[in-house]
This record gives C-alpha cells, sequence and structure tokens, in this order.
C-alpha cells in the first residue's frame, strides 16, 4: 500500500484586545498554530516575525479603544498568509525610507514576505502578507 503526505492546511482565525498584551497572545496563540500545522524552520521564524510586527503595528497604530483586533492565518502548500484587521482605516502602513527610532518593521515584512498589502474593510482595514515556506 502506498503512503501519501499530505501537508495540513487551514485557517485559524482569533479576536483580541487591542493592547500590547493581546499583541503578545497573538504571536504565542499564532506560534502554536503554526506548530500544529507542521511549519518549521526559517518559515516559522519568518511567520512569527511577520505575525508579531503586523500585531503590534494593530495595536499601536489601529487602536480604537473598546475595538478588537483581529488575526487570520491560512496554511497554502509552501506559504502562510497572515492578517490582521484593526478599527483604523483612515491610518495606512507604509514602510518608513528613513526610520529614526523604529519605523523598522515593515521593511522586515517587505522582506520577510513575498507580498504584502492593505485592504480595506467596512470598519478599518487589513493588513496582509504572504510568507513563503521555503527560502527565496
Amino acid at each position: 500500500m502506498k503512503s501519501e503526505t499530505t501537508t495540513p492546511t487551514g485557517e485559524f482565525v482569533l479576536r483580541l484586545s487591542a493592547t500590547r498584551r493581546g499583541a503578545r497572545l497573538a504571536r504565542l496563540l499564532g506560534v502554536n498554530q503554526l506548530h500544529d500545522w507542521g511549519v518549521t524552520g526559517s518559515g516559522a521564524e519568518a511567520a512569527e516575525l511577520v505575525l508579531a510586527e503586523l500585531a503590534s503595528n494593530a495595536v499601536r497604530h489601529g487602536r480604537v479603544a473598546g475595538r478588537d483586533f483581529e488575526v487570520r492565518m491560512e496554511r497554502g502548500d509552501d506559504h502562510v498568509r497572515i492578517e490582521l484587521s484593526d478599527a483604523r482605516g483612515e491610518r495606512r502602513p507604509s514602510p518608513s525610507a528613513t526610520p529614526g527610532e523604529g519605523g523598522y518593521g515593515l521593511l522586515l515584512v517587505a522582506a520577510l514576505a513575498s507580498t504584502w498589502g492593505v485592504k480595506d474593510r467596512e470598519v478599518g482595514k487589513t493588513v496582509w502578507a504572504t510568507v513563503p515556506l521555503a527560502p527565496r
């Protein structure tokens, strides 16, 4: 009998308070989900960094009092798509050409993701990134 290997796929979604604690929890739970999907090595490290940066930005720049942010991850055959949605649609992220004391986060996301962007929502925005699981 022939054995087949399949890649675990799926979707992971959670809502968290738009606080520093919520951002840390998003990273920890996201890393746990990556491990459950069998994502390891440099792909897991890249996805963790992207998730941590997008969660931090959602809390720092997208926070609206009393509103949560949402984390969504989808596992594909050769990538993980990470989405962070917040309630501040008017605050669009853009990498800083000359970062001072900060501003490196989106440069890191751009370096680790094969593509990233922002899409509008009825309330707020979603910042997304596609992280390849194999070196580019």
